[in-house]
């Protein structure tokens, strides 16, 4: 029995190493959503607390704050074994702060809180990889305090504090139909499940405040070009005590699988992956006094995810913890944005940029679902009157596609008849996503 259990724990565990699978959100300003989510060389007030902390030493302003929010508004399918199937997923809504205020001319200080990551991704109960994966909605939260020092006219540094937290919950199936029902055939039974998955489980866990930091540094060459670089720690998140909930599809169901299931139901457990370091280096270019142009090159960590551990809260199965391999990649992302000052109260921005898959195509999820991704933006920055500044921008977002990825899983029936129960799902991907955001921003 416990060795049939520890086969389902294995099973069920190993979905949680979503939370680090390539959810990075960016959508942190809505003016930088505008120019491909640049930043680390522009002169942005308090939003460049989390872009690069440096730039807000050279905040010009007393008080900068400003509050947006956008919808995350995203659709995958999946092709298998020649069918196709789609996501209908609600849409996120992240949303972020920042407050910046000078001290000294030379000296500016501010928080901000923000989403890093989160999803919400829903393939619903009964499709072909829901042993991979139902539904998840994660969630990821930040507050950053920074401090920022002009040491000269032409150069600033700034550091700022990385306070981390999150939740995350999660259903994936249990039980492969097409097993069960030939488990059934093989006792005479005249009772089928066809597509419907038998059992489910519901994965709820939270995070503790977990502690990084962010640092940089921006140089004004000379008055047309502006060079930045920042670095972002890495972060282990953990889950200390996540709960286990296991349901089926009817009372059969429950019926034919409790005895092996039930103790699985209530168990908990912990858990660690990382939030990945970033490394970014960009230069901003102004041609004319109202033209300005910006690159960025974006270097996630994510070669540290080597492995996702995993441990038993129960005594009873304490002797199948686990340290299942990943095999990340780091990835670069490159992104362009210019912006042009078209009259005193109004700038239009528009941006373009490409992110790198780190995802390993043999340890592919649907939970992520991660590929290269291209997203071409638009935005406009409105002041309707002096101190004010209304943005309104949007992105969207076109997966490149990934096709013929695998997953190996356990298929837990044919384990309970001793058989070899290693399986691989397999299939082909697309995603999309458009991401319309607002904020208001106030300086004085």
């Amino acid at each position: 029995m416990i060795k049939k259990l520890s086969i389902t724990a294995v099973s069920l565990l190993t979905a949680i190493a979503a939370m680090a699978e390539g959810y990075q959100i960016n959508t942190l300003s809505t003016r930088q959503i505008a120019m491909g989510h640049t930043g680390v060389s522009q002169k942005l007030g308090a939003e460049s607390m989390f872009f690069n902390p440096a730039g807000m030493g050279f905040m010009e302003s007393t008080v900068d704050a400003s509050i947006g929010v956008a919808a995350i508004a995203s659709s995958a399918s999946a092709e298998i074994d020649g069918k196709r199937y789609e996501t209908n997923s609600k849409v996120s809504t992240p949303m972020y702060a920042y407050a910046g205020f000078k001290i000294f001319d030379n000296l500016k200080a501010g928080v901000t809180f923000y989403t890093p990551y989160g999803s919400n991704i829903n393939w619903g109960d009964n499709w072909p990889a829901a042993i991979l994966n139902q539904r998840v909605t994660l969630k990821m939260y930040a507050v950053q305090p920074t401090v920022a020092w002009r040491i000269t006219p032409k150069l600033s540094v700034g550091a700022g504090l990385v306070l981390s937290w999150g939740n995350i919950d999660l259903h994936k199936g249990l039980i492969v139909a097409s097993s069960m029902d030939q488990m059934l055939e093989a006792m005479g039974s005249d009772m089928r499940f066809g597509d419907i998955t038998p059992a489910s489980a519901n994965l709820v866990g939270s995070t503790g405040i977990r502690v990084g930091f962010n640092v940089g540094a921006m140089y004004d060459i000379n008055e047309q070009f502006t060079v930045g670089a920042s670095f972002r720690s890495r972060i282990n998140m953990k889950v200390k005590a996540g709960d286990i909930t296991v349901s089926y599809a009817n009372e059969a169901a429950q019926k034919l699988l409790e005895q092996q299931l039930g103790l699985m139901h209530g168990t908990q457990f912990k858990a660690e992956m990382p939030q990945p370091y970033s490394l970014v280096f960009g230069v901003t270019y102004r041609p004319t006094p109202k033209w300005e142009v910006a690159a960025d090159a974006h270097l996630s960590g994510w070669s540290t995810y080597k492995q996702l551990d995993i441990e038993m809260l129960s005594e009873q199965l304490k002797a199948f913890d686990q340290h299942i391999v990943k095999a990340y990649h780091n990835s670069w992302a490159v992104r362009l944005g210019a912006k042009y000052e078209a009259t005193e109260r109004l700038d239009v921005r528009a941006g373009f940029s490409v992110d790198l898959t780190p995802v390993n195509k043999n340890y592919y999820n649907p939970e992520t679902p991660g590929q290269t991704r291209v997203s071409p933006s638009v935005g406009i920055s409105f002041r309707p009157v002096k101190h004010l500044q209304v943005d309104v921008s949007c992105a969207y977002v076109a997966g490149c596609g990934a096709d013929n990825v695998s997953n190996v899983y356990t298929d837990l029936i044919y384990a309970k008849m001793g058989l070899p129960a290693e399986r691989t799902i397999g299939g082909n991907y697309k995603l999309h996503a458009w991401t319309p955001a607002i904020s208001v921003g106030y300086s004085f």
